[in-house]
């Protein structure tokens, strides 16, 4: 995995625990951020350590074999749905979609594990079950649960990882959040339990849908404010992101980029007017706009995302979910109608 960017750590055989330190780090002398093992290949405090350098690699595993793999979440940029399935009672009804009433008229008589709260979320909003989406690596683990892999969004928000029963940050009951500051057992680990096995379709993780990007949000799993608020660059007088040149496209999508962030000059205009400043109806035009372009290959589809969350966050920094929904509708509109924009000489 460490050749795809994943930054992996050794567990201990058998486990999905980290492998244990070394007998100076056992005692908490020092910071794990600080350990001197690091600089020696040591692999003492589990995912601190995790690295996508294939030598240490090679050297960790060809000395124990019998290691199960870990991968930092953090590093590689990822967002792993964790739904469990564990046998419990249920929550409180405000415990089950934290933030979102369920009314007394909802019958749950069916609901007995993080697949049916996690799908109830998903029906709630009109989006498909992310345990069925088979776009992207979904990993059965070995007490009957689901890790959903997604990447996260480059230049987006930094989330966080939760506990689903987290009376404070959670995202729906029995669904667990393994981002930063965390790890996930890679597919292919073998446990006394049993083997973390890939499930049919995708092999690799897709970007975060953008409804979740925005549930997330809600919830408390964004790790500080100003990832999402910070301004976009281009629009403000600031280095536009360099285009990108395989297949010899990047002065094409470098068009792309200059054209987006004309319209969204306009969206983060409207940070000075707090209302009556056509904000959804600029940032709609904008994210059309973006699909279209991306869907014309003049627009690389995360330079696009970006800029249009961070305009939208810049000029309305309480509503991520709302601005996530605009610009998710907005994208998927114009990723019908290509734009083919003439270049000024």
């Amino acid at each position: 995995m460490a050749r795809h960017g994943f930054a992996v750590h050794p567990l201990a055989p058998g486990a999905k625990t980290p492998a244990p330190n070394c007998e100076s780090c056992g005692g908490g002398a020092h910071p794990a951020t600080e350990c001197p093992c690091h600089a020696r290949r040591g692999w003492c405090h589990g995912f601190h350590a995790a690295t996508t350098d294939l030598v240490t690699v090679r050297q960790w595993w060809g000395g124990q074999p019998r290691f199960g793999v870990g991968v930092a979440c953090g590093p590689s940029r990822l967002v792993v749905v964790d739904v469990d399935a564990h046998a419990a009672a249920l929550p409180e009804r405000d415990r089950l979609l934290p933030g979102i009433p369920v009314h007394d008229e909802v019958d749950l008589a069916g609901l007995r594990s993080g697949y049916d709260s996690l799908a109830l979320l998903a029906a709630h909003r009109r989006r498909a079950d992310p345990c069925e989406d088979a776009s992207t690596l979904r990993v059965r683990t070995p007490s009957g649960g689901m890790h959903i892999w997604y990447r996260a969004p480059r230049g987006g928000p930094v989330f966080k990882s939760s506990s689903g029963s987290s009376s404070r940050t959670a995202l729906a009951w029995q669904v667990d959040i393994r981002a930063a500051g965390g790890y996930i057992v890679a597919p292919g680990t073998r446990t006394a339990a049993g083997e973390y096995v890939a499930l049919p379709g995708a092999r690799r993780p897709a970007p975060l849908p953008l409804w979740l990007v925005a549930e997330l949000s809600r919830t408390g799993h964004q790790e500080g404010a100003s990832a999402a608020v910070s301004r976009p660059a281009g629009p403000s007088g600031a280095s536009l992101p360099q285009a990108r040149h395989e297949g010899g496209r990047g002065p094409v999508e470098g068009h792309g980029v200059r054209v987006l962030a004309s319209l969204l000059s306009d969206v983060e205009a409207c940070a000075a007017v707090p209302r009556g400043a056509a904000f959804t109806e600029k940032l709609n035009r904008a994210a059309y706009t973006a699909g279209g372009l991306v869907q014309g290959g003049h627009l690389d589809s995360g330079d696009g995302l970006r800029m249009l969350l961070r305009a939208a966050a810049h000029a309305r920094p309480h509503q991520p979910r709302r601005n996530a929904q605009i610009v998710e509708s907005g994208l998927r509109a114009g990723s019908t109608r290509p734009i083919q924009p003439k270049e000024r000489t």
